[in-house]
């Protein structure tokens, strides 16, 4: 949670600077996302961060991160918690947690397959690897940059005996929302992040940090 309070501390500064007016979502109040809030001070953004419209699960907010994978870089997202976890629908004990969760990317109706990976403080949703390092595809980042809503859906709770596996949370990301100016641009500025050269004795930033 200290983590998570930082990343949303630095973006509503943020927002403050640049004017963007960035509010964290609080429950009751999430008609009004603010959009992509992308990170600061920067030439090269690395991440940018955005909070659900609404969601059935603890998932507070969604990052676009890119990650150092040994000598070049990947575009995760990124997903990070309302609590300590793990990743469930409102209201279920996290000893329903079934072995082999799974996840779906919808954008304006074109449904992505994705994969599920939990690191230590946040889960990852990938549909490609590269050398084994989860990644997101072009055609995803695409659909992210141009689309205008996006579903993210998850099978997590373990179903009784004979009974179908069926998807049991969700979170909404208004991917038009906030200032005209960073629908897509915030997207396409992370992007840049892993193409564009730059030594590789320099870290990357990370919302985590």
């Amino acid at each position: 949670m200290q983590i998570l309070r930082q990343i949303m501390r630095t973006a509503l500064v943020a927002g403050i600077l640049t004017g963007l007016c960035f509010t964290p979502v609080l429950a009751g109040d999430i008609d009004a996302p603010a959009g992509w809030t992308l990170e600061q001070g920067v030439d090269l953004p690395s991440y940018a961060l955005i909070e659900p419209r609404s969601r059935t699960l603890n998932l507070d907010v969604v990052v676009l991160a890119c990650e150092l994978a040994d000598d070049h870089r990947v575009l995760q997202l990124q997903l990070y918690l309302t609590n300590d976890g793990p990743l469930m629908p409102d209201g279920v004990a996290a000893a329903r947690a079934k072995r082999d969760p799974r996840a779906e990317i919808v954008i304006d109706d074109h449904v992505f397959p994705v994969g599920l990976l939990f690191a230590e403080d946040h889960v990852v949703l990938s549909d490609e690897t590269r050398e084994m390092f989860p990644r997101l595809s072009d055609r995803l980042l695409n659909a992210i940059e141009q689309g205008t809503t996006m579903r993210l859906r998850f099978d997590l709770v373990g179903e009784p005996a004979g009974q179908p596996a069926a998807f049991d949370g969700e979170a909404v990301v208004d991917l038009q929302a906030g200032p005209a100016a960073t629908r897509g641009a915030a997207v396409a500025a992370v992007r840049r992040c892993a193409t564009d050269a730059a030594p590789q004795s320099v870290a990357l930033a990370s919302p985590r940090r």
